[in-house]
């Protein structure tokens, strides 16, 4: 490690690294650190990033007979976000847990620790969530208020109210109205919103919690209930169970346990191939609190069916991607009730391609285009499009996307290159626009049509791309109320919560934005947030935003 590092003056070190660095090499930065009295900082060459350590305690793990005492450490600035590893005491590295450069989990260990992985992957997720709370500033408490003043849309598309008051209790609204109708008790904390606008919480239907560090930007960006739509067991419910406990700041997360079948793409290690290893993975979510069940892409039509199956018996539903081998329509018949992104759909609204003729193009008013909505609205089918993941990647490459998405441009720094490096190079720009095109007309056909759409962003520019989300079906067709439903009251109804949460009524849960600016007016008024309320607990966004590394 000597012969990669340098001294850049008497209380600076630096070493060679670059970010998702092969795990052999975060070994000899380790060592390096240790080896030089564990300097605060290290200043990653060539990037220039700042890269600080932590030691945040021991941990006893068995290997075979015997038991282990490990240390445990944090590692920031290498990577966007934390990672957490784990070294014996001969300075070894034993595991590693990280992302890659896709915001997806990547683990790492010593063979002989395998059996471990479950309680690393536990120990990183509930570590990390309370490393990043203490970061952000103690949880908020639960208090008792009163938002005085502003214009409240609660989210029924009903008409909005001025001057309105929104009473808070023991984390749920206990009145919500004209301030002429809404008597305010005495004692009761006033907090003047005068000029300002009250919607509800944002869902974020399509979320991928690999990391703590979504748990303040989704609260920044609003989101305060997430639909983790496939993640890894022991960390999504060690980081769902954390912020339910208070041990972490996060949204609310509902949980969509994820089933594949094998193949040559297939994902996760929860694997069906046949309809009783189907139906025992779903009972297995089922027992451990998931809301529910998420099929991709190798499943099987009968091990779909039988998942589909066990799962409404339990009282789920099954949302995800189309097998490979079917369309949407067999995946529907097979018993989803939901289908996670766009293409999908654009896909049975089209004549079946002819081998050897052009590609079909979308007609809204062909007879293929007129039977998938009529099949789709009979069979009840929710879609979650994720507009937002498709636009960072079919918009042409010579364009900023922060010319689109203004988030873009406050991202970590450790992002910022990966969102530079998308979108279609000028030899493709017209097709790419020709594919976003359909997507976009296919969703304003749906909408149009009454199918529920819910709104997901599958990641992309974490936290704002769920304001682009929604922004993007306004230029689909939605008025902006409608846009704002897409995100609040309509996925509350979806997942069976509307009696809990989705719009900013008496007895909800309090979940509520303040934002400066009508978003009525302007969709992309929404993202002007400047007080979060979640589970009745008020945040001040701005915090939030720096604790991940983002500019406010």
């Amino acid at each position: 490690s000597h012969s990669t590092a340098l001294t850049l003056g008497q209380h600076e070190a630096a070493f060679t690294i670059a970010g998702y660095a092969p795990v052999a090499i975060q070994q000899e930065l380790m060592r390096f650190w240790l080896a030089h009295g564990r300097p605060a900082a290290i200043r990653a060459l060539p990037s220039g990033n700042t890269i600080r350590i932590t030691a945040r305690g021991r941990d006893t793990v068995r290997v075979g007979d015997t038991t282990v005492v490990l240390q445990r450490f944090a590692v920031t600035g290498l990577i966007w976000g934390r990672e957490s590893l784990w070294m014996d005491d001969a300075g070894v590295l034993v595991a590693l847990v990280s992302t890659d450069a896709e915001f997806d989990h990547f683990e790492a260990l010593r063979n002989e620790y395998a059996g471990s992985l479950t309680f690393f992957v536990a120990r990183a997720g509930n570590d990390g969530a309370e490393a990043l709370a203490q970061l952000a500033g103690p949880r908020a408490m639960q208090e008792s208020f009163a938002l005085v003043g502003a214009t409240l849309i609660d989210g029924t598309g009903g008409a909005v109210v001025s001057d309105a008051v929104v009473m808070v209790r023991d984390g749920r609204i206990t009145a919500a109205g004209p301030r002429a109708s809404v008597r305010i008790p005495a004692g009761i904390k006033r907090i003047d919103v005068a000029g300002k606008y009250i919607v509800p919480g944002l869902f974020d239907m399509h979320a991928h919690y690999e990391q703590v560090e979504w748990g303040p930007i989704y609260l920044a960006a609003g989101v305060t209930t997430a639909r983790d739509v496939g993640n890894e067991f022991a960390f999504i419910t060690a980081v769902r169970d954390a912020i339910k406990a208070g041990r972490g700041i996060g949204p609310r997360i509902l949980t969509a346990g994820i089933i594949d079948g094998s193949g040559p793409f297939a994902l996760g290690v929860d694997r069906a191939d046949s309809p009783e290893e189907g139906a025992r993975l779903v009972q297995r979510y089922h027992d451990a609190g998931f809301d529910q069940i998420k099929t991709y892409s190798s499943v099987n039509v009968k091990t779909l069916t039988a998942i589909a199956t066990e799962a409404h018996r339990l009282g789920m539903t099954v949302t995800g991607h189309i097998p490979t081998g079917l369309d949407a329509f067999r995946g529907v018949e097979a018993g989803m009730d939901q289908i996670n992104h766009i293409p999908y759909v654009v896909s049975i609204m089209k004549p079946k391609r002819v081998a050897g003729t052009p590609a079909p193009v979308l007609d809204l008013a062909s007879p293929e285009a007129g039977h998938a909505l009529a099949f789709l609205k009979e069979h009840h089918t929710v879609i979650d499009p994720t507009l937002v993941v498709y636009e960072v990647g079919l918009r042409p490459a010579r364009v900023s996307y922060a010319e689109l998405d203004p988030g873009a441009a406050k991202v970590a720094p450790e992002l910022a290159e990966q969102i530079r490096n998308s979108g279609a190079p000028a030899n493709l720009e017209a097709a790419a626009k020709a594919q976003f095109d359909e997507m976009l007309a296919v969703v304003g056909a749906l909408h149009k049509a009454g199918i529920p759409i819910v709104a997901g962003t599958d990641q992309s520019i974490p936290g704002h791309s769920l304001h682009r989300e929604l922004e993007l079906y306004v230029q689909a067709g939605f008025t902006p109320m409608e846009a704002l439903q897409a995100a609040t009251s309509v996925p509350a109804a979806v997942m069976h919560l509307d009696g809990e949460m989705g719009t900013v009524t008496a007895g909800k849960r309090a979940d509520i934005l303040v934002v400066d600016g009508n978003p009525l007016d302007r969709i992309e008024n929404l993202r002007k947030i400047v007080m979060v309320v979640a589970d009745g607990r008020r945040y001040d966004p701005a915090p939030l935003w720096r604790a991940a590394g983002f500019l406010p």
